[in-house]
C-alpha cells in the first residue's frame, strides 16, 4: 500500500458553474494556469462560510477566466495544506509563485 502524497485528481475548469457543484465542505485546492503549471496552493477552513465553494468563488473572482482547479475534501485541511507546499518544493524546487509572496515556515518533505 502507498501513500499518495501528490493531489492527481483531473482539473477542472475555474468557472461559475463548476464551483457551483462543489461541496460545502473543508479541505485543499490548487489553481493551475491553462497549460496546467501550479500557480496556488490553498485551503478552505473554518473561516470559509461554505468551505472550499466559497473559496474557489473568490479565486475565481480575483483570477477571472483561463484557469484551473482541483480540489480534495480533507477534515485535516492545514496538515494536507503543508504536504502540498511541501510536495510541490521537493518536486520543483519552489513553492507556487502566490504561495512563494508569502511563504509559511515549512518542514522538508523527501516523497521519492
Amino acid at each position: 500500500m502507498s501513500i499518495r502524497l501528490r493531489l492527481d485528481k483531473p482539473w477542472r475548469p475555474l468557472t461559475a458553474e463548476e464551483i457551483a457543484r462543489l461541496p460545502g465542505q473543508l479541505g485543499v485546492y490548487q489553481i493551475a494556469d491553462a497549460s496546467g503549471a501550479v500557480l496556488h496552493i490553498g485551503q478552505a477552513g473554518a473561516r470559509a462560510p461554505f468551505g472550499l465553494r466559497s473559496e474557489l468563488q473568490r479565486e475565481l473572482a480575483e483570477r477571472g477566466a483561463g484557469h484551473q482547479f482541483r480540489v480534495e475534501v480533507n477534515q485535516q485541511y492545514r496538515t494536507r495544506w503543508f504536504e502540498l507546499l511541501m510536495v510541490h518544493k521537493a518536486d520543483h524546487g519552489s513553492l507556487p509563485p502566490d504561495n512563494a509572496k508569502n511563504p509559511p515556515a515549512l518542514g522538508r518533505l523527501s516523497p521519492n
